[in-house]
């Protein structure tokens, strides 16, 4: 049996993927077992072999960007509908690469800048500033671009990765508990597969028992709050939140809209009745 979450974690550079709780919807079930996704650019075409979701990442960012190495700032949109997780739309943004390479133009740095900036300016946007842990958390590059669009920590909650990597004699309990950098949101931890465990296929929930392991010898006393699965939890939490805070300007913004566009539709007079009639009149005169 294809393992459904084995592809989530690969780098396929700019993904937008929304997850859809089937749990209480019966119209978006249809009749299935288990989980499905669809992509835009298939017209909808169901996907049940997770197997293939991947193929279809790496086939059309090929299609979009060629076999080496190049960049396009059109999102892949994925629609992921499962009872396993909580609602949430991720946009996978492509890593910062200072040198080119393959196809890669000169001003490659600047063009991913302005990709991920247009996506994180955005104030309705929640930041996930993902850090490797055997770098040096201070000067984090993503933390830099985060804090730039939004300085007071409203909407941004760090990512430390590869924490498994880490020098022999080190840890990181001082990134953790915020004494190193005070992040508003919180800095929770994850341990992915390695590039090893992913040629070798390993199941998804064999690697979430390994973090929740990791997790529970190495730091005990942050356990419940790192790893994978509570980080799924916290992001659908914190949406839900951001949600509820953006939705009073968001209203009026929209009725804004809609105030300027009835003043504008006034403009052309009522609304035709008879069309015949009206075209009639138009060839007369």
């Amino acid at each position: 049996m294809v393992d459904k979450e084995k592809w989530f974690y690969e780098d396929f550079g700019l993904v937008q993927i929304g997850f859809y709780s089937t749990a209480e919807d019966e119209e978006k079930r249809e009749g299935r077992e288990g989980d499905w996704a669809q992509f835009e650019h298939t017209n909808a075409k169901i996907f049940e072999d997770f197997e293939l979701v991947r193929k279809e990442i790496a086939d059309e960012t090929d299609r979009s960007t060629g076999t080496n190495k190049g960049i396009d700032d059109k999102p892949i949109s994925l629609r992921i509908f499962s009872d396993r997780f909580p609602n949430l739309t991720l946009v996978d943004l492509p890593g910062m690469t200072k040198i080119p390479v393959g196809d890669q133009p000169l001003d490659i740095e600047q063009q991913i800048l302005k990709m991920i900036m247009h996506y994180i300016n955005n104030p309705n946007s929640i930041i996930l500033a993902v850090t490797p842990a055997n770098q040096d958390f201070a000067t984090s590059e993503p933390m830099k671009m985060a804090k730039e669009v939004d300085p007071e920590g409203e909407r941004t909650l760090a990512v430390l990765t590869k924490l498994d990597l880490m020098d022999r004699g080190t840890n990181a309990l001082d990134i953790l508990s915020g004494q190193l950098v005070d992040v508003k949101l919180g800095i929770v931890g994850v341990v992915n597969r390695s590039q090893a465990d992913i040629m070798a296929e390993k199941p998804m929930d064999e690697a979430l028992q390994a973090e929740e392991a990791f997790f529970q010898k190495e730091y005990p006393n942050f356990a419940k709050t790192q790893g994978t699965r509570y980080l799924s939890v916290r992001l659908n939490v914190l949406l839900i939140n951001h949600i509820h805070e953006c939705l009073p300007s968001l209203k009026d913004r929209v009725a804004s809209l809609i105030s300027q566009y009835e003043v504008k539709l006034n403009v052309y007079g009522r609304p035709i009745e008879d069309k015949n009639q009206a075209l009639l009149k138009i060839l007369t005169k």
